[in-house]
């Protein structure tokens, strides 16, 4: 079963797939028939808890194919500080109702305001399921977006972000760039070793996901483990 009435339904009229390129096609069926259940085993509480949320996931093409758009947070960020991630943040009033396309707008203001990128460049084609980050209390729905149109990008405030930078999927599917990172309470994730950074938390979490039902994903060493203090 799709949820494309849902997402259309809440959309307020900013998605379309129209003219997608064809290597897009299968992230737009995934976008439009994956379960929640089968991105994360943390899903948003039944009680409606959590501070609303989006990231953008930007793909474009760069000159070694797809690409994805990521930036590294601040270190002196009191949250997930130098984490790598995909540009967005909490729902603010400006963004409207987030039953009627908030959470979109939510994602291309985050996205402008932490990489400079143009919104006006940018076509939105679907949402996955919303997840949940236990330990911030986003609910945070994933906004899959085409770079049809690309901008300048850079840190706009370093107090939030220290760089801002695409990864090649080529790289992402690489079986030599990929581990399960090891947090130091003994939680184990996938993680991406690419461009000097390590990803891995909720951002890893969901390229890892796109990847595998996107049909992208290529056999790598899941014994292969690298702690988070990893640098290149």
């Amino acid at each position: 079963m799709t949820r494309t009435g849902e997402e259309l339904q809440g959309s307020g009229g900013l998605l379309s797939r129209a003219g997608l390129p064809d290597w897009l096609a299968p992230v737009d069926h995934a976008a439009r028939t994956v379960e929640p259940e089968q991105l994360s085993r943390f899903l948003p509480p039944a009680d409606g808890a959590g501070r609303q949320s989006a990231v953008l996931v930007l793909f474009g093409e760069g000159a070694r194919g797809p690409e994805l758009l990521l930036m590294e947070r601040s270190g002196t960020l009191r949250s997930h500080a130098g984490q790598p991630s995909f540009p967005g943040g909490a729902l603010d009033p400006e963004d409207g109702d987030p039953a009627d396309g908030g959470l979109l707008r939510a994602a291309l203001r985050e996205a402008r305001e932490e990489t400079g990128l143009d919104p006006a460049g940018v076509q939105l084609f679907g949402v996955l399921p919303r997840l949940y980050i236990p330990v911030s209390g986003f609910v945070v729905t994933p906004v899959l977006g085409w770079w049809r149109t690309p901008s300048p990008v850079g840190v706009v405030d370093p107090a939030e972000t220290a760089r801002v930078f695409t990864v090649p999927v080529a790289d992402l599917t690489d079986p030599a760039n990929r581990a399960l990172a090891v947090h130091p309470l003994g939680h184990e994730g996938p993680a991406f070793l690419v461009e000097s950074a390590l990803v891995w938390g909720f951002t890893a979490g969901v390229i890892d996901r796109i990847l595998h039902f996107a049909g992208w994903e290529r056999p790598w060493d899941r014994s292969k483990r690298v702690p988070l203090d990893w640098r290149s």
